[in-house]
C-alpha cells in the first residue's frame, strides 16, 4: 500500500501525519495568514516524501471518530466534488452539535481549509 500525508484537525493534534508510521508535522499553534499556511503544508510534504517509515513506529489502529478533513476525503473518493463533500459534512455538523456553536464555526474554518488545500493540489 502506498503512504500518503493525511491531515488531522482534531483537540489534540493539527497538522500532518503519515497513513503508515507514527510520522507527523503539527501545525504551529498561532499560524493564521493563508500564505504562511501554505508555505507550512509545502515544507511539511518536503519533509513527509524525505523521511523513512523504517525509522518511526508503526501507526496503531485508532479508534478516534474520523476527523471532518478525513469525512471530506472519504466522499471525494466516492465521487463527491470537494465543495458538495464539504457542504455535505457541514450539514452534518451543523445537526449534530446545533447547539454548540463553536464546533459548527470549528468545522467551517476546517471546511475552508480543506478547499484551499484542494485548490493547492495538496490534497
Amino acid at each position: 500500500m502506498v503512504r500518503s500525508m493525511v491531515w488531522i484537525a482534531d483537540p489534540d493534534f493539527h497538522g500532518w501525519i503519515c497513513s503508515d508510521c507514527e510520522w507527523n508535522s503539527a501545525i504551529p499553534t498561532l499560524l493564521e495568514d493563508p500564505e504562511a499556511r501554505s508555505a507550512f503544508d509545502r515544507l511539511a510534504s518536503g519533509k513527509f516524501r524525505g523521511h523513512n517509515c523504517a525509522e518511526h513506529p508503526a501507526r496503531n489502529a485508532s479508534n478516534r471518530p474520523a476527523s471532518l478533513t478525513e469525512r471530506m476525503r472519504t466522499l471525494v473518493k466516492r465521487g463527491y466534488k470537494p465543495k458538495d463533500a464539504a457542504e455535505l459534512v457541514l450539514q452534518e455538523i451543523s445537526l449534530e452539535f446545533r447547539e454548540q456553536k463553536g464546533i459548527v464555526k470549528q468545522a467551517e474554518a476546517e471546511a475552508v481549509e480543506f478547499l484551499r488545500r484542494v485548490r493547492e493540489g495538496i490534497i
